[in-house]
């Protein structure tokens, strides 16, 4: 168990700026105290906005409703098998998994790899933006089956033709 975990961007639901900073109850009674001159206070511009607050409160009832947790891990178990052809690509190195955020290292040196990546991805109406040689993909909770189907055979064709260096019907890189 970490000490501190900030976490941000979803704790919203992705309506407002919202961070937040969790500690761990040995760090919080360390600070702990009536006066502000020691105890931690909300000064940054993405906490204790009333509003944003309000709406991470309604995401956290929304995911006890939904039993989102439950939910999510089928999702993630979908969509591993979408993307397992990928790891018998030999190209494709380190394909791992968090949850429902996956990652594979390509392994080229195509300077223009992940633009041809992108650009081919898109041609497949998938929204899949490479950072370097690293393909990460993360898929909103509202993904479908068939939305998750649809990934997984974008990110395999846009790999193939990424690594052709040929580009279908998008422009050139």
């Amino acid at each position: 168990r970490p000490d501190l975990m900030c976490l941000s961007k979803g704790i919203s639901g992705g309506y407002l700026p919202l961070s937040i900073v969790l500690s761990s109850d040995t760090i919080y009674e360390a600070f702990l105290d009536e006066s502000v001159t020691r105890a931690f206070l909300h000064s940054h511009s993405y906490t204790g906005n009333p509003l944003a607050c309000r709406a991470a409160l309604a995401t956290l009832d929304i995911f006890e409703q939904d039993d989102a947790v439950a939910v999510n891990r089928q999702k993630a178990a979908k969509i591993s098998a979408a993307l397992a052809p990928l790891a018998d690509h030999p190209q494709v190195r380190n394909l791992r998994q968090r949850g429902m955020i996956a990652a594979f290292d390509v392994a080229t040196d195509d300077p223009y790899f992940s633009r041809r990546f992108y650009r081919a991805a898109l041609d497949r109406e998938a929204l899949i933006r490479p950072i370097g040689n690293t393909v990460y993909l993360m898929p909103p909770y509202i993904v479908s089956d068939a939305e998750i189907a649809h990934l997984g055979e974008a990110t395999q064709g846009a790999l193939l033709e990424a690594l052709s260096g040929k580009q279908g019907s998008s422009r050139n890189c």
